[in-house]
Parts: C-alpha cells; structure tokens; sequence
C-alpha cells in the first residue's frame, strides 16, 4: 500500500493574497512552500513563520516554507499557483515555465488583462507554457486578505475547463473559514475579478469627491450590468457573473477600505494624480494597469462600457474629476438592461 502523502503546493509570490491563500491550504493539510524575490522574506517565512513585508504580525502556519529558487519551489509541486501581477505574468512565467511539473494544476489568482494582447491571466498561461486548458484553473471571490488572515469566513469560486481538477484544488483549500466552490466557467470567472477592479476604481473616485452611498451602489448596479455584457458576448454564463467572482467580488472591493481598487480611486477622487496615487497605495492596482486592457476587449466586441470609458480616460488624463462624473449623469435616458 502506498504511503498517504499531503498535496503540494508551489506558491508564486509572497505578497499579500499569495500569502493569504498559503495560510488556507496549510490550514486545509497542504504542504506549501512559497517563491519569493527576496531572500530576507524567505528567510523570515522559514524560519520565523512571518511575513514581515506583508503581515509581520501574524504567525504563519508551520506547514508553509519559502525559497528564492524557482527550482526548488516547483520540485514536486501538485499545484503551482500565480499571484503575481498580470502585467508581469508571461515574462516571469516564461522563466518558470521549464519547471513546471507534467502534471502540476496552474493556478492563477490574477485579476487583470494583458496589455496590448487583450488576454486573460489563464490565456497567457496556456500560450507561455504550452500546458492545456484544462491543466490551469483560476480562483476568485471577494477574498480581502487581512481578513482571511485574520480567519474571517470567506468564500470563492475554483474555474476550470476539467470539473476534477477544480474539485483537486478545493480539496486543497477548503477549511472551516474558507469555502470554494468550483465551475466550469472560466471565462465568467477571470472577466467579473477584472473588470470589477475597474469599477471599484469608479466607485472609489465618487467617494473620494464626497459622493454619496446612492451614487456607489448606482456604479456597483451598472457596473455589473456591464461586465455581465461583456463576460456574456466571451461565452460566460450570466448566472456566474451573479456569483463569487462578480457580484460578490465586486461589491467587496467597491465597498471595503481595505480593497486597493477603491482606495486607490478615493485618491483620485481628492485630487492626486495617478502616480501620486500609485505612491500613496504602494501596492499593485490591478484595475489601474488593467482598465485600457478591458476597454480593448470591449471595443473588440463591440460592448458598451461607459463605466470603463471614463475610468480610462481619467487615468489617462483625458478630462477631468467633474468632467468624469458629468460623462457618467449626462448620459441619454434608456431602458435598464
């Protein structure tokens, strides 16, 4: 009889949801050993059981373990999940990509679209590693990390063109505090944790102006009814864009403080300029790298996303805060659909 050995984990990188995620599948029984570019991170996450750069106060499972050597973290690895930025993804992946496993599941945590090639984190995958679509699978929800790290409840949504290979993977990660669910639906699932990045931008600008609850829960409302357009015109269900990965996701990072996407969009809203922004939140903004990306995809086919079109055209210094707000107001009376 072979001897019972605990699912293996290769988690890149050790910012704050990669570590967050690392703390849920040590607490669910998976080994986890972390990549991290620093070797003083590392070293902390060995040795300390810290993440000093993230949550320096929080004690990190023993299970979980770091290195800097992509070799090492990969050796073994039933899964490799990515969260790192998706504008970085296929150069850092391209690099990886010869350690990956014949059998490792990807899993990419990544909410963004590709510049210039308008793609999803999972189509950036298959086309760096050459692995099939059914060997990478995506995670989304309204997932806050200092909250899963604090052991809040949480709960999210394991897509995958292979229904086996998310339920793998849930087994991996499910823990009295954190419930996935899986899907087939991969598209409904990447697009509602993108596009909601920009639409907390929208809502965190109008807070930022001393706009109101009614003006952000108007944003949240049409927000979503633009994303689920453009999610449905990909081939996504609308009834996943009503689930973890849309609504859900997308009312927390539109209402929390603790999102990146809403407060960076408050700093906007008081009058910073995007790279004073970009300084002041430290982290990366998926929303502000992504949301030309996204407007590309929409115009490609042929979505309508007003939303979206002012996002992007205030980051890009295309009109004003009260130009932004009027653009929105202004608009012609219509059906609500």
């Amino acid at each position: 009889m072979s001897q019972y050995r605990p699912a293996r984990a290769a988690v890149f990188s050790a910012g704050s949801w990669g570590t967050a995620l690392a703390k849920i599948m040590a607490d669910a029984g998976t080994d986890v050993i972390m990549h991290a570019r620093r070797g003083e991170i590392a070293d902390a996450i060995t040795t300390a059981h810290r993440n000093p750069g993230y949550f320096p106060d929080i004690e990190l499972p023993h299970a979980i373990t770091a290195t800097t050597d992509p070799t090492v973290a990969l050796e073994g690895a039933d899964f490799l999940v990515l969260s790192i930025p998706a504008q970085s993804l296929r150069a850092n992946l391209a690099a990886w990509a010869p350690y990956i496993g014949p059998e490792t599941l990807i899993v990419s945590l990544m909410k963004g679209i590709e510049r210039g090639s308008e793609l999803r984190a999972s189509q950036v995958v298959t086309e760096v590693t050459g692995v099939s679509a059914d060997r990478v699978a995506v995670l989304s929800g309204p997932n806050l990390a200092p909250e899963i790290m604090d052991g809040q409840p949480a709960a999210a949504t394991i897509a995958c063109a292979d229904e086996d290979a998310a339920r793998r993977f849930q087994q991996a990660c499910h823990t009295p505090c954190f419930r996935p669910y899986t899907s087939t639906d991969v598209i409904g699932c990447e697009l509602g944790g993108a596009v909601k990045n920009v639409i907390a931008l929208s809502v965190g600008i109008a807070s930022g102006m001393g706009l109101g609850d009614n003006a952000a829960a108007l944003l949240i409302t049409r927000g979503l009814a633009e994303t689920t357009r453009l999610a449905v015109a990909m081939g996504a269900s609308p009834a996943t864009l009503a689930g973890l990965s849309g609504l859900g996701d997308l009312v927390a990072s539109c209402t929390s403080p603790l999102a990146r996407n809403r407060t960076f969009g408050v700093h906007l809203g008081r009058g910073l300029s995007v790279a004073e922004a970009t300084a002041a939140t430290w982290q990366t903004t998926e929303g502000v790298k992504s949301a030309e990306a996204v407007l590309d995809l929409a115009r490609t086919r042929g979505v309508e996303m007003p939303i979206a079109e002012v996002v992007s055209a205030l980051l890009n210094d295309k009109i004003t805060l009260d130009e932004a707000a009027a653009a929105l107001m202004q608009r012609p009376p219509k059906s609500e659909r």
